[in-house]
C-alpha cells in the first residue's frame, strides 16, 4: 500500500469509525510516515540534550535492503509482520521456518499486535501508536505471502492482469517480466514491483513455492480499511460494526474506479476526494481538508527541529517533548519492542 492509503484511507476510516479531525489526522500522519522515517541515530542539540530514534523504513537506494539483520529490524515489525502460518501461540505452520514468517491478512500476531495499540489509550503517544499498528496491520493485506527477508519464497513470476484495468498496453505478465530484474534482491514484494499496492489492479502470479496466486487489491483494501475501522471503534470504546455500508461501497468504487498508477498523483486525487466527494458522492463525515508532508516546513519533522534535514547540531525549544515528531518516534520504539519482543516470541519467532 502506498500513500494513498496510508494517509488518506486511514483518514476516512479514522473519521467513520468517530474521530473528530484532529485525532484522524495524527492517526494518518502516523500511518504513512512510518514509510517516511528513514533516518536513525541521535539528534543532538544546542544544550547538550539529546534524543535517540530509530527508523521504520529504509531510503529506496539504501544497501540496507540487502542487509538481512537489518531487514529483521525494519521489514519484520514495520512493513511484512509474521503470520505465523495462521496459527496461534506455541504452534507451528507445516514447513519450515521461513513459513512462520510470511506475512498473512489479520493473523494472530497482528490482532495481539493492534491491541496492545489500543491497550495504550491515554498516554501521551497513543494515537501516533495508533496510526504505527495500523500501518503495519493494513500492510498484513497487501503484502500477504511475502517475507521481510531474502528468501526465494518471495520470488514472482508470470504475473498477469485477470481483469483489465486498461492502464497497461500489453499484458501484464510482459510489462512485469520486461521489469523483471533477479538482482532484484527476493525481498518482500520486490519482484512484484508495486503491483500489490495498485488498489484497482486484479492479477495472479506464481509464488517461490511455485503455487498460482490471486490477488484482487480492491477486496483486499476493502477488507483492511473496515477491519482497521473495528479497531479504532475498539480504541473509542464504541461496538465494532466496521465500516456504514455506504461508506463501504464509496470506498470500493474509488479503489475499482480511480485508475491512477503514481502514488503522489493517486493520493493527490484522494485528498480532494476527501475534500470534495467522488462523483457526486461523499463520506459519511462530510468534507475535510487534509494534506501530509514528510519534509518541509509543514512536516512534523520540520516544525519540532526547525529542519528537515539531519544537522549535526538542532536548536532545542521546550516544545519539542510535545512535538508530533518526538511522540511518533516514541511510539516507533515502543512498537518494535512489542512486536519483537512480547508478541513474536510467543510464536516461536527470534527476530530481536
Amino acid at each position: 500500500m502506498q500513500t494513498d492509503f496510508h494517509h488518506a484511507v486511514t483518514y476516512v476510516t479514522a473519521r467513520t469509525a468517530g474521530f473528530e479531525h484532529a485525532q484522524a489526522d495524527i492517526i494518518a500522519y502516523s500511518a504513512q510516515y512510518v514509510d517516511d522515517a528513514v533516518s536513525e541515530g541521535l539528534v543532538h542539540f544546542d544544550n547538550n540534550a539529546f534524543y535517540a530514534r530509530i527508523h521504520s523504513s529504509h531510503k529506496s537506494t539504501d544497501i540496507g535492503n540487502l542487509n538481512n539483520d537489518q531487514n529483521l529490524m525494519i521489514w519484520l515489525p514495520f512493513h511484512f509482520l509474521p503470520g505465523n502460518g495462521g496459527k496461534g501461540p506455541g504452534e507451528d505452520p507445516d514447513g519450515s521456518f521461513i513459513q512462520k514468517i510470511v506475512c498473512l491478512p489479520d493473523s494472530p500476531p497482528a490482532k495481539e499486535m493492534v491491541q496492545a495499540a489500543v491497550d495504550d489509550k491515554g498516554k501521551p503517544y497513543s494515537l501516533h501508536r495508533l496510526g504505527i499498528a495500523l500501518h503495519v496491520y493494513a500492510d498484513t493485506w497487501s503484502h500477504q505471502g511475502f517475507a521481510g527477508v531474502i528468501h526465494e519464497i518471495n520470488d514472482v513470476e508470470h504475473a498477469r492482469e485477470l481483469k483489465s484495468s486498461g492502464m497497461y498496453s500489453k499484458q501484464l505478465q510482459h510489462v512485469l517480466e520486461d521489469m523483471m530484474d533477479h538482482a532484484i534482491p527476493a525481498l518482500g514484494h520486490g519482484r512484484a514491483k508495486d503491483f500489490p499496492d495498485l488498489p484497482f489492479l486484479h492479477w495472479q502470479y506464481r509464488n517461490g513455492r511455485g503455487i498460482w496466486i490471486e490477488r484482487d487489491n480492491t477486496a483486499d483494501f476493502c477488507k483492511a480499511a473496515d477491519a482497521m475501522c473495528k479497531v479504532m471503534q475498539q480504541y473509542l470504546g464504541k461496538a465494532q460494526t466496521g465500516l456504514p455500508a455506504t461508506d463501504k461501497a464509496l470506498l470500493e468504487k474509488i479503489f475499482r474506479d480511480l485508475k491512477i498508477k503514481e502514488d503522489k498523483a493517486r493520493h493527490g486525487k484522494w485528498l480532494e476526494i476527501v475534500k470534495n466527494g467522488f462523483k457526486g458522492e461523499k463520506f459519511s463525515f462530510g468534507s475535510a481538508e487534509i494534506g501530509y508532508a514528510a519534509e518541509g516546513a509543514n512536516s512534523w519533522k520540520e516544525k519540532a527541529l526547525g529542519s528537515s534535514w539531519d544537522m549535526r547540531v538542532h536548536k532545542y525549544t521546550p516544545q519539542f517533548l510535545q512535538s508530533h515528531w518526538k511522540l511518533f518516534h516514541d511510539a516507533l520504539q515502543l512498537h518494535r519492542l512489542t512486536v519483537l519482543h512480547d508478541i513474536l516470541p510467543k510464536y516461536g519467532i527470534c527476530a530481536g
